[in-house]
């Protein structure tokens, strides 16, 4: 498996779980996600972009990383472009880092649908901020390793169906979900959290490091 991280322009905060994520991964950078890596203590081998927002002051060796330069007037975002050199470039997973927050509500909605789309393709997602993460739900079952007490919903992409939630406060059997309910906002892990889902896209948010504000 070829791993690589893809430092996004949103929020990101530093914590052991992250590293741990990253760690040994490929990076390449999207316009000003260069700036996380700062905060990430890596250097990537590709800087993408049309670089309208390139942080102020960077250190040489961030400076100095091959760029991959696109119009400022262009069909796909600079993050997108970012995902599509690691795919060029053999990835098979991918953690996107910043793909939450940020000034852009229309970006981070854009990396949820495209993870959708990648994992449907086959690729290992994980979008994150360090503080919360997203994982697609497909067809199948997953278990995942959050800690008890860890709050997380379920966000429908469409309407679903046998969905069933074990490992959490309030358990779930097989369930039909509407499109636009709020049935699955806002639960806890208790105990090892699986996730079947029988019809129907989704994606698990979980948030490990909740920030003091939540």
């Amino acid at each position: 498996m070829s791993t690589f991280t893809i430092l996004l322009g949103g929020d990101l905060i530093r914590t052991p779980r992250l590293d741990r994520q990253v760690e040994g991964s490929r990076v390449i950078a999207a316009d000003a996600g260069i700036g996380h890596a700062r905060l990430l203590s890596l250097v990537p081998e590709l800087w993408v972009g049309d670089f309208d927002s390139v942080p102020a002051n960077l250190p040489d060796d961030l400076a100095a990383v091959p760029r991959r330069t696109f119009p400022a007037e262009k069909d796909q975002t600079d993050g997108e472009l970012a995902i599509a050199a690691a795919l060029e470039l053999g990835a098979t997973s991918l953690v996107l880092a910043g793909a939450f927050g940020g000034k852009r509500a229309d970006h981070a909605f854009l990396h949820l649908a495209l993870a959708l789309r990648l994992a449907e393709a086959g690729t290992d997602v994980l979008l994150t901020s360090g503080a919360q993460e997203g994982v697609p739900l497909l067809h199948g079952k997953a278990g995942f390793d959050y800690a008890d007490g860890t709050l997380f919903s379920v966000l429908g992409f469409s309407e679903l169906a046998g969905l069933t939630v074990t490992g959490a406060k309030w358990p779930l059997n097989r369930v039909k979900v509407a499109f636009g309910s709020s049935l699955t906002i806002s639960n806890e892990v208790k105990g090892r959290l699986e996730i079947e889902l029988g019809h129907g896209r989704a994606m698990l948010l979980a948030h490990p490091y909740p920030l003091p504000e939540s």
